[in-house]
Order: C-alpha cells, then structure tokens, then sequence
C-alpha cells in the first residue's frame, strides 16, 4: 500500500507514526521484550491499516535482517557492528523499504529514515544514513553478486538466518531440503482458523459474508486459510465464539494425541491454550495448567468466547504438578521453537547454540514430572514445535531408558497423515508440509 505521508516532499516529511512504531518495537527487541508483544505494546494506537503496514515491515524486515547487514556492513566503513543498536536498527528499516517494499517510493524511505536518525541520533548520523541509503539505491542492481563462497554461508546470509543453525540443518537435511527450509521460513505465516460448535462450511460461509476471502488449510481438512488479510478479533465469526485460530501443527498434534472419549485430561504448559480446545472436543475435563497466571487470562478469554464447560484453567508450575493422576497428559513443553521461526522471526537471532542444551535439561524434568501425573496404563503425549532432536526423538528414548515399562505407541492409523508419521512419532516440517514445524510422542504407561 502507498503510506499516507509518501506524497510529501521529502525534505519536509515529517515522520510516520507506523515509522516511529517500527523504531520503538526494535529497541523493545534490543531490551528482551518478544516480538508479539513489542508490536501490540507499540501499534495499538495505529489504525488497521498502519498496523498491517508496520508489521510488513518489522517482521519481513527480521526475515531479511542477516541479508540487509550484509549489504549495509559493505557500505558502512567499519561495519554495521560498530554503530549503536538504535542506529543499525534503523538503517535496516531504511533498506527493507528500498529494496523489498515496492509500495514505498525510494525517496520516502531514505527521507523518512534520516529524519528518524536524525531525531534519535543527531546531525552526524543522519547524514551517515542517507549516504549509506543512497549508495544502497544506487547499487541495488549488484546486490548478491557478494555472496560468501562458503555454501552454509552463503545460505545462511541469502536465507538470514544464523550461520550455526543452517550448518546443523544442512548436515541433517541435505542442501537442497535446507534451502527449502530456509524459504519457507521466511515466507509470511498464514492465519487459519478451526470451526467450533459448527461445520467448516458453515465457518467458511460467516467469514466470506464478512468479506473475507477463504482456502483450504495445509493437513487438516476442516481447518480454512484466511486468503486475505484480516482483523481476526473483530470478525463476527470470532466475536460469536465460532471460530478459534491454530496452525495445522498443532491441530495435529492433538490429532496424533488420539484421546479416548470422555478421557479426563491434563495440559501442561496450555496457554495460550489452543491444543486445550481441540482436546476439550473428546475429552470429559481438561485440566489446563500453566505456571504464569498472565497467560493463562487468554485461555480464560477463549474459554469465556468458546463457552467451553469441561475447560478448568489453573496455575502451577509442571515440575511440581498439584493434582492426582488423570488418564492422560500432554506436555507441549517449551523449546527452542526452531520450528515456528516463519511466525516469530525475532527468535531466530535470539537463539544461541547454548540455548539448547539447556533447554533440554529443562524438558527433561518437565517429562520426569508429566509421566507422574499419568494414571497406570494412561497416556503421556510429549511435544515441541523444536525441529532439534535434542528436544524431540533423543530426548524421548532417554526417557523410554530410564522408565521401565513406558513405550511409544502410535495412534491409529488414519488419525493424521501417513506423510506426518515417522517411526512412530509424529514430525511436521515446514518445507515439506506448509505448517509451522512440530514433533510429537505418544507413550503408553505400564498398566
């Protein structure tokens, strides 16, 4: 879209508010805040069409940021390392309008990120930001003739995403399927929506009569693809409590979980507590648990829209669960979330390879805790939306080893799609099936 401001003269723009928005959601960033709540902290105030245009921008620029440091560190003398946070932020917000926003005339991105540096830095860096834009303008035409030679860095500067992940995937996926990976990552993620107290079709007729253009959804044959942009929460479909949004991974998850009817089940970890609806739909109560009250006030507000009766939402930390045993648990255990990068495309520069041994340490207690929970011959579901196999298959067989008489066992067949099985777990993998990446265990405790 053309911004309202871009028809200015440039040399007297004053600066967008959704400019101004995009700069404070990067220092957010910078301080430890995660994307999602740095960008509703920040873009509340903007109308619907400010919002959508900052997010295009904050988020594709994260999905580009390792591709626009390496054309800015070329044309800053001492690198983009060298200069303030603030003022590298700023410049890649600068260049993912010039050169991958068309609806941004080059003028208007150059003269609204050196009145931008020039009010937050001063004189000197804003004359450092237009020469450093100006010359990106001018050499965009050779932009990628640069490329390192090495092939994991070459992907991983083409791709943006850390030089030590894609060599791990590299090594497990082979080049091609990286690459794979890698764009899929960073294409936007869709919006799809799960019909409740209704059939799809009848879903899909209340969105296209509130103008909002629908498709099928990757996996899951009830789940509909939002094919437009859309204010989720302000679509009769939602505000009536018809509808509830899941990616396919996680729908599948609760799929491969295959819960008796009727079950009494606990979810670990829940908020913000979509896998607790879809298990709400066989089981007799969900007993949905997590350690910070905060989130789980949005479980409470879907349970309250969705009417959901058999939904008991409480807090308490899953290592040290306060409950007597139930049919069935599933620990969606926190992770890495290497598999959910297209979603939140801050994660991937935050991630340290260090993360996930710790992270590991972390799900290993986390399970130790889950299996007590679980009744004799009951089920324990385990899942990530990791792609690591320290988080997934190694950190299942070292628990299958220290737990006599716990084994994995599959669900029925049909219950998700073969191409989603392997060796009895279940594996989502976003190049290959369009949904964000997701990992699960069914075990089967001894009797």
């Amino acid at each position: 879209m053309t911004h309202r401001s871009h028809t200015s003269a440039p040399t007297s723009t004053p600066v967008t508010d959704a400019r101004r928005a995009a700069a404070d959601i990067c220092a957010d960033l910078r301080s430890g805040v995660l994307l999602d709540a740095a960008f509703d902290r920040r873009a509340n105030t903007l109308d619907t069409r400010d919002r959508r245009w900052t997010q295009e921008l904050v988020y594709g620029m994260l999905r580009r940021r390792g591709w626009l440091d390496h054309a800015l560190s070329a044309r800053v003398r001492g690198g983009l390392a060298r200069l303030d946070g603030d003022l590298a932020d700023l410049l890649r917000l600068g260049s993912y309008q010039l050169l991958e926003m068309g609806s941004v005339p080059a003028y208007a991105a150059i003269a609204q990120t050196v009145e931008l540096a020039k009010q937050r830095h001063g004189l000197g860096a804003s004359k450092l930001v237009n020469a450093v834009l100006r010359r990106l303008d001018r050499e965009r035409s050779s932009l990628g003739a640069d490329l390192p030679t090495d092939p994991v860095e070459a992907l991983a500067t083409e791709f943006s995403h850390p030089r030590w992940l894609v060599a791990r995937w590299a090594a497990r996926f082979g080049p091609d399927a990286t690459r794979a990976l890698l764009e899929a990552n960073n294409r936007e993620a869709p919006v799809i929506v799960r019909p409740w107290g209704l059939v799809r079709e009848q879903l899909e007729a209340m969105l296209e009569s509130d103008g909002v253009p629908v498709d099928d959804a990757p996996l899951v044959a009830d789940s509909i693809r939002l094919a437009a942009p859309a204010m989720i929460s302000a679509l009769g479909a939602f505000t009536q409590g018809c509808c509830f949004v899941q990616d396919p991974a996680a729908t599948l998850v609760t799929r491969y979980a295959a819960i008796p009817v009727g079950s009494v089940v606990a979810d670990l970890c829940a908020a913000p507590g979509g896998k607790t609806v879809e298990l709400a739909r066989q089981a007799a109560l969900v007993v949905s648990a997590d350690i910070s009250p905060t989130r789980l006030t949005r479980l409470a507000a879907t349970k309250l829209r969705l009417d959901l009766a058999n939904v008991s939402p409480v807090a308490f930390d899953a290592k040290q669960p306060a409950m007597t045993p139930v049919d069935a648990v599933l620990l969606d255990s926190p992770c890495t979330g290497t598999g959910t990068f297209r979603r939140h495309p801050d994660a991937r520069w935050r991630l340290r390879m260090s993360d996930l041994a710790v992270t590991a340490m972390a799900q290993r207690d986390l399970l130790r805790s889950a299996a007590a929970l679980v009744r004799p011959g009951g089920l324990l579901i385990y899942s990530t939306c990791s792609l690591e196999p320290e988080e997934n298959e190694v950190q299942v067989e070292a628990f299958l080893s220290t737990h006599p008489g716990w084994r994995l066992e599959p669900p029925p067949d049909g219950a998700v799609p073969a191409d989603t099985m392997d060796h009895g777990f279940l594996r989502v993998l976003p190049h290959a099936h369009g949904a964000d990446g997701a990992f699960g265990a069914r075990l089967r405790s001894p009797a």
